[in-house]
């Protein structure tokens, strides 16, 4: 697939958004909107499934397969880490029970015992449990035409919606997987059909929706507005369909530290509260200002990102890739 520079910078902005929250988060501090770059992982996320499915003729379990080694390894390595974290000391507040272990490692919400939240051991991967959620429904239509597979994932998160609004039981599966949040990734499901069929929105149209966003999302920063999935998917959208307009006018600018972050945006997304972490720990200790704990946070903690990317995340891509070739090599020959 061609580089889509734009939504190598949104996954970028997405991710810093993220770190910048938890930074200001853990320091007491207001950027809850930082919060939304999961909204855009989402859409995000649904568009670029479509897309890289195109040309791709996979069984389901093919298809899962392959999203199980591109998501899995680091997941499980840094979700380790904290276990050893836990076990050793270094993470006095992280209470560990089998069953909350096990959901963590198999991508399933299960009560933690930090308060009884469906937050796995590392916080931030209950967005992963709904990203291998979206990935089961995407992988069943598999076996359905191109054309089909956007009605059928329609028609199981349209289902899955309705249900959340009869669901009162919080802190269950049931209202996980039935939260409006789910319709993010078939909004860029259906953004991701659109492009392939060479629909997208004017130039003009994507710059007024980009502003819309960015008015939209500093707004709520400013006042300090409450927000939910009902008003950040809507943005999050036009943030998607804004940036693909101008990608296929080809009026983006080439931001190459930008798309690269966008390209390490995964490990500084998995990594990047260890560091903050630290630096608050310290920053706290040495009585620095809070503005310049948090600035530090973010910028150890996307550092951290990137040397994770650098050292474990690409190199485990290039391994597992190299040892599938090598696997196919004898039966091709046979072929031959």
């Amino acid at each position: 697939m061609k580089t889509l520079y734009g939504i190598q910078y949104l996954r970028a902005i997405a991710a810093l958004a993220v770190v910048l929250f938890h930074a200001a988060e853990r320091s007491d501090e207001n950027f809850a909107i930082g919060a939304a770059g999961v909204d855009v992982f989402f859409v995000v996320s649904g568009f670029i499934m479509i897309v890289i499915s195109q040309n791709r003729h996979q069984s389901p379990l093919r298809f899962l397969k392959d999203r199980l080694l591109r998501i899995a390894p680091s997941y499980w390595l840094v979700t380790s880490v904290m276990v050893v974290g836990a076990l050793t000391g270094l993470f006095p507040n992280l209470i560990l029970d089998a069953p909350h272990l096990i959901g963590s490692y198999l991508f399933l919400p299960v009560p933690s015992p930090n308060g009884g939240t469906l937050w796995p051991v590392l916080v931030q991967g209950w967005t992963l449990n709904y990203e291998m959620f979206f990935y089961a429904a995407f992988a069943a239509t598999l076996m359905l035409s191109a054309n089909l597979r956007i009605a059928a994932l329609a028609a199981i998160f349209g289902a899955l919606a309705l249900i959340g609004f009869a669901v009162k039981t919080p802190d269950t599966a049931l209202f996980f997987y039935t939260r409006p949040l789910i319709l993010e990734f078939l909004a860029g499901a259906v953004i991701g059909r659109l492009w392939l069929s060479g629909k997208s929105v004017k130039q003009e149209t994507g710059l007024m929706l980009i502003a819309i966003a960015i008015f939209s999302f500093t707004a709520i920063y400013l006042l300090k507005s409450g927000f939910n999935t009902f008003i950040c998917a809507p943005l999050a959208i036009c943030l998607v369909v804004g940036v693909l307009a101008l990608e296929k006018a080809e009026m983006l600018p080439q931001l190459p530290a930008l798309a690269y972050i966008g390209d390490a945006s995964y490990s500084i997304y998995l990594w990047h509260t260890l560091a903050v972490s630290v630096v608050l720990k310290f920053g706290m200790a040495a009585g620095l200002p809070t503005w310049l704990i948090i600035w530090s946070g973010v910028a150890l903690g996307t550092l951290l990102g990137i040397a994770c990317y650098e050292c474990i995340e690409r190199p485990l891509h290039v391994f597992i890739k190299h040892r599938r070739i090598v696997f196919r090599l004898p039966g091709r020959a046979a072929a031959e």
